[in-house]
């Protein structure tokens, strides 16, 4: 890997194109590196997931407004372009590409529960798949295009989250998916580094935004944002084809997204990118859910049902108070300020981001569902209100430097719980890292993801069309060009008819 250092430029400063980041980064999406056995086995891996979680949401009204407005947009295939499916209808029901990989981003970002990678910035690069997928499946690459593309992907954002921070100037994370995205695409086409430098800087240009959408009243825009940043991905690559261009240089320019959207004229940056020839293998670094919830509560999850045959009686506790880290504190925790994460009526996004509710509801219940954890009826009970309000976080420096640390071995994303009771007897237990994690106590492997794809499929797709669809899902190396269309599922009519009726649009 190779450091490189960025930073804004004057407008007068001499600062070749060779030099520009979004250069630096088409060139790694250029080279026709081979993709290593175990990186082809987890991108593998991820498909499953992805498709997992989408099954999941299918019939949440997000959901189904996305897939509603995706089917205004058919495409009728002709001239080596098909269009692209989209999860829960028939393989041939083709869609615009750009169109399909919103409404599978937000199926697969409904839930917030696949993969993830935390570092000066977090994300979830599974984000890169629909559109990556879209792509490929419209233009009628193969398996092995498709592999080679969502490495690339998966590389990009990755080592952006490594070396630029967003949250700290309250920049969105999907800012390093419309590049990422955007690269993976030109990777599964085969496109030269000047056409995806201009998509690069078009998908950034158009995908950055604040965090409000992960800030007190968090509503269904958390699950577009990533969606959406997919969907500028595909147009910017469009439209980079064609020729067009992108504003340059994109980070580094006098008004570009450093000097002005990050830390200004004097910040400075490093990401870290392959050299020429060096295989991608970022997404060996990075991790999926066990539980459908905000990455930095899977270890607390897991803490809480360790500790709570210790406890016993829950109604003996005075307070909780969890030691972790400055951005667990300030995004999910108490140092949010944020009075909805102690709303018992709040979205199930806002309680997906109160880390005092899910220490409090997996406590309670030894466990954690991707619904009845978020149900109205389960998050108003009395006596989980009453937990829940004893339940606080303070930031310790330690855990903020593991946060942040670049060993993998130091590097957590837990939590230290002092639970002090009536009687002042205090019950302390820590958890770095989540049991699911490559260094946990169970950590995912193939038969994990099949296992977490049978769970949520269970009710939403028979059993026949599971089969089919792992099985493809593990064949996707060896799925020859225009083969793609079976990396989706089909449901039947009386599943999606339980989906919400949502009114009528534009389109």
């Amino acid at each position: 890997m190779k450091t490189h250092i960025v930073r804004a430029r004057p407008a007068d400063a001499d600062f070749p194109r060779a030099e520009h980041l979004a250069t630096k980064i088409a060139e790694v999406a250029a080279d026709p590196v081979e993709v290593p056995a175990e990186v082809a086995e987890m991108i593998v891996n991820r498909i499953i997931d992805n498709a997992a979680v989408a099954a999941a949401s299918l019939t949440r009204r997000p959901v189904t407004s996305a897939r509603a407005q995706a089917l205004a947009q058919p495409y009728r295939p002709g001239a080596g372009r098909s269009g692209a499916t989209v999860f829960g209808l028939p393989a041939q029901r083709w869609v615009s590409p750009e169109w399909a990989a919103w409404a599978n981003g937000v199926a697969v970002r409904e839930l917030d529960f696949h993969d993830t990678f935390l570092a000066a910035e977090y994300s979830h690069p599974g984000d890169n798949i629909p559109p990556i997928l879209a792509v490929g499946q419209h233009l009628g690459r193969s398996g092995a295009d498709l592999i080679r593309g969502l490495a690339t992907g998966y590389e990009i954002q990755i080592d952006l989250v490594r070396g630029v921070c967003l949250h700290e100037h309250k920049i969105d994370h999907v800012a390093h998916l419309g590049p990422s995205a955007a690269a993976g695409i030109g990777t599964l086409l085969g496109l030269d580094p000047e056409t995806i430098y201009q998509a690069i800087g078009q998908a950034l240009h158009t995908t950055t935004a604040t965090r409000q959408s992960r800030k007190g009243e968090i509503s269904s825009w958390k699950a577009y944002a990533p969606a959406f940043a997919g969907k500028m991905a595909v147009e910017a690559v469009d439209r980079a084809m064609r020729g067009e261009g992108a504003p340059s240089p994109i980070w580094e320019g006098a008004d570009g997204v450093i000097a002005w959207l990050l830390g200004g004229a004097d910040a400075e940056y490093r990401v870290p990118l392959p050299g020429p020839g060096e295989a991608k293998r970022a997404i060996l670094d990075s991790y999926t859910k066990e539980h459908s919830a905000e990455y930095q509560s899977q270890a607390p999850i897991d803490l809480a049902r360790r500790m709570r045959s210790r406890i016993g009686d829950l109604d003996q506790i005075a307070s909780i108070v969890l030691h972790t880290s400055h951005h667990t504190h300030v995004v999910i925790g108490t140092g949010s300020g944020d009075p909805q994460k102690f709303d018992p009526h709040a979205s199930r996004e806002t309680l997906d981001h109160s880390v005092p509710y899910i220490f409090a509801v997996a406590l309670q219940d030894g466990a954690w569902h991707h619904e009845r954890s978020y149900a109205p009826e389960r998050a108003q009970r009395p006596d989980t209100v009453a937990l829940w309000r004893k339940i606080s976080t303070t930031e310790d420096p330690e855990w903020t430097r593991r946060y942040h640390a670049t060993d993998p071995n130091e590097k957590a994303f837990g939590a230290r719980a002092v639970v002090t009771l009536h009687s002042g007897e205090t019950i302390v237990d820590e958890l770095a890292v989540a049991d699911a994690h490559p260094l946990g106590a169970r950590p995912f492997a193939r038969a994990q993801y099949l296992a977490k794809f049978r769970t949520l499929a269970e009710g939403v797709l028979d059993r026949a069309e599971q089969d089919r669809f792992l099985d493809a899902a593990q064949r996707t190396p060896e799925l020859a060009a225009g083969e793609l269309d079976q990396l989706t599922f089909t449901v039947s009519n009386a599943v999606l008819d339980r989906a919400p009726k949502t009114p009528e649009g534009i389109f």
